[in-house]
């Protein structure tokens, strides 16, 4: 034979036998075909419980876990699962009977009575969350431990504690700038203005993207009667809106035309239409007119 013609027939042989091997892992349309296991233990291998919880549809999350702990009442990391999508669908009173659950659980650990701990205080049942925290042994030692402790000091006005819980907290994590925030606002409410400016200066350090603490930022300097924006990254809205809550606290603090100023700024400095900075300045116009 020619070489061409036994290329030709390995190729062919080799086509027949891939057929072969497909219709080998076909059944009949008269088969059994049997229906895919869609349960849960079918689908642990998958990570979908991991996917539901970091990547799904908050709602979509709930409905998973909530049927899954229904086939599957007695396993406790799909009951935690229910309670953290719960508590990221924004659904607290729900999450607060799911962690409780998960406590009662035989196999709870410390880590389950923070989160259950964490879901009392969304919901403002802060001593409970207190003696929650207070079962749990002091050498359990985590960052959401001791944010949570400092949220609890802070509510009980005991400044000592909740500066030291702050500050054991900001140590524990990588990303400190919303504890850091926490606690300058904890100060900022204690009139301790200077401090909270250096907490909130150091949690946009960490995380330049946090409106939050910038606004906060601008609320201690403010209160100090400094009416700068200090230098730090800001896009032109983020901005404009600095500029509008400069104003009200010097308005709040009675320096009114300064107020004023920064208020026209704001409305100026903004790329689209500032319709609470037009209103407020309406006001103090108005306010002015009438004296």
């Amino acid at each position: 034979m020619t070489p061409i013609f036994l290329r030709k027939q390995t190729v062919i042989t080799l086509a027949l036998m891939g057929t072969v091997a497909l219709s080998a892992c076909q059944k009949p349309f008269g088969g059994d075909v049997r229906r895919a296991d869609t349960s849960v233990n079918a689908i642990d291998g998958t990570g979908l419980s991991d996917i539901m919880l970091n990547a799904a549809d908050p709602a979509e999350a709930v409905s998973y876990f909530s049927r899954a702990v229904g086939e599957n009442p007695d396993r406790i990391d799909l009951r935690r699962g229910l309670a953290q999508s719960l508590i990221r669908a924004g659904q607290n009173d729900a999450a607060v009977s799911a962690w409780k659950a998960v406590v009662g659980h035989k196999e709870a650990t410390s880590d389950d009575r923070v989160d259950y701990a964490d879901a009392l205080i969304r919901t403002g049942e802060w001593k409970q969350a207190e003696a929650e925290l207070d079962s749990v042994p002091p050498t359990h030692e985590t960052y959401k431990r001791y944010r949570l402790e400092a949220m609890i000091a802070d509510s009980n006005q005991e400044w000592k504690n909740a500066d030291s819980f702050y500050q054991t907290a900001a140590g524990l994590t990588t990303r400190p700038s919303g504890v850091l925030n926490n606690w300058g606002y904890s100060k900022l409410t204690r009139g301790e203005y200077k401090e909270a400016e250096k907490l909130f200066a150091q949690a946009i350090t960490y995380d330049p993207s946090l409106f939050t603490a910038k606004n906060n930022l601008i609320l201690a300097r403010g209160a100090q009667g400094k009416y700068d924006l200090p230098v730090m990254e800001m896009s032109q809205t983020e901005r404009a809106q600095l500029l509008y809550t400069l104003g009200l606290a010097a308005v709040k603090a009675g320096d009114v035309a300064i107020g004023k100023g920064l208020i026209k700024d704001a409305i100026d400095t903004h790329p689209q239409h500032f319709e609470a900075a037009v209103r407020s300045l309406r006001a103090l116009e108005a306010n002015v007119s009438n004296g």
